[in-house]
């Protein structure tokens, strides 16, 4: 394990009516030391618009940049390779992403392509024209460069859910390849589905005798991880402020609850929306960020069965923890305050997962952290 990680983070430079500021300068570069924690900025790129969610293709050397901006009918996904000693990004070319609010993006697990999900305005104006071509998954085939060729698939929502000003359209909000890479799961907040999809050379189509999968109404399924035993996965609901904990069948792709937790504590009263959900390295642990509450929250995972028990709560030391990553060797957690302006530092105890804030990085609109060892 290299003693130094990589750290790219997306920032907020274009206002949007749904956010609160525009504090950001386009994706930053940064070192992480993984003896102090302490990071320490190498370089910035400034050429891009709003990318709000990053990327990471370690094999190609690659980092891919989702562009979500109001008012544009279509997002944009830019393709950048970054040197593997330096972090210095080169810009290689960009796609359009055929659906607006373009609001994440993932490598499959064969690394051929590139996944896209969009989350789509809300509401969408009059003002842009009618919603077109409106599509919220989208397959990029990788070049051998790692840049980006024109999609090969793409697949559109249909529904709504119970709340008004959150589920009056489909908004998909991130799209993950099985551990297998046979299926593609798309938790779509507008209509409290999670998605499951046969993925076949790029191909996405639903999976035959298996419905999509349903959570509670007004839930508002938004991040999703697999654990590595390929039968156990969890997803973060938006608007419900609770994790499910899900059986997943890897032969039919067919989902099913085992559980549901709160990522709040007990009493809590205020307005929550949970954003972000990652488990730890050797999945002793899986972390949530609650915005609105300002914390990440810290489930045990048993080792048998999955199930999930309450550690804590740890507040961010910031407004809006809209993302947050976990360092490689999983001494360390950066969470991204996008409403703090700052990226804060928690060194975390492998033994029972608490975290503990070290360092406080001003940084303007931090949205996604992304973390790769240094070569």
């Amino acid at each position: 394990m290299s003693d130094a990680t990589l750290v790219f983070v997306g920032t907020l430079n274009r206002a949007a009516p749904y956010f609160e500021g525009a504090h950001g300068e386009g994706i930053l570069v940064l070192v992480l030391d993984e003896a102090t924690g302490r990071l320490t900025l190498r370089s910035k790129v400034k050429g891009i618009d709003n990318p709000t969610y990053l990327s990471v293709h370690e094999g190609k050397a690659c980092l891919y940049a989702t562009s979500e901006v109001f008012g544009w009918n279509e997002g944009t996904v830019t393709a950048y390779a970054f040197d593997r000693s330096s972090g210095a990004l080169t810009y290689i070319n960009k796609q359009p992403a055929l659906g607006s609010c373009t609001s994440y993006s993932s490598v499959d697990r064969s690394g051929r392509f590139l996944l896209v999900a969009n989350y789509a305005h809300e509401p969408w104006s009059e003002d842009f024209g009618a919603e077109n071509p409106g599509q919220a998954v989208v397959v990029y085939p990788l070049k051998e460069s790692g840049g980006l060729k024109s999609p090969v698939c793409s697949v559109a929502h249909q529904g709504s859910g119970p709340v008004a000003d959150r589920q009056e359209r489909p908004h998909p909000h991130s799209a993950v390849a099985s551990p297998d890479n046979r299926f593609v799961v798309v938790p779509d907040l507008g209509i409290d589905k999670v998605m499951c999809y046969r993925f076949e050379d790029g191909q996405l189509t639903l999976a035959v005798g298996v419905p999509p999968f349903t959570l509670p109404a007004g839930s508002g399924p938004r991040h999703f991880v697999f654990a590595k035993n390929g039968t156990m996965a969890y997803v973060i609901n938006e608007l419900g402020s609770t994790v499910a904990h899900l059986h997943y069948d890897a032969l039919s792709g067919k989902l099913e609850t085992v559980e549901i937790v709160s990522t709040l504590p007990d009493g809590f009263q205020g307005e929550n929306r949970s954003a972000d959900l990652h488990l730890s390295p050797d999945e002793r642990f899986l972390y949530g960020s609650n915005r609105g509450h300002d914390s990440i929250v810290i489930y045990a995972v048993d080792a048998d069965t999955g199930r999930l028990t309450l550690v804590g709560h740890v507040p961010t030391e910031g407004r809006t923890p809209r993302n947050f990553a976990i360092s490689p060797s999983g001494r360390f957690v950066l969470v991204a305050n996008q409403n703090g302006d700052s990226i804060v530092t928690f060194r975390r105890e492998t033994s029972n997962g608490l975290l503990h804030c070290i360092d406080k990085l001003e940084i303007g609109s931090p949205m996604c952290i992304k973390m790769l060892p240094l070569s």
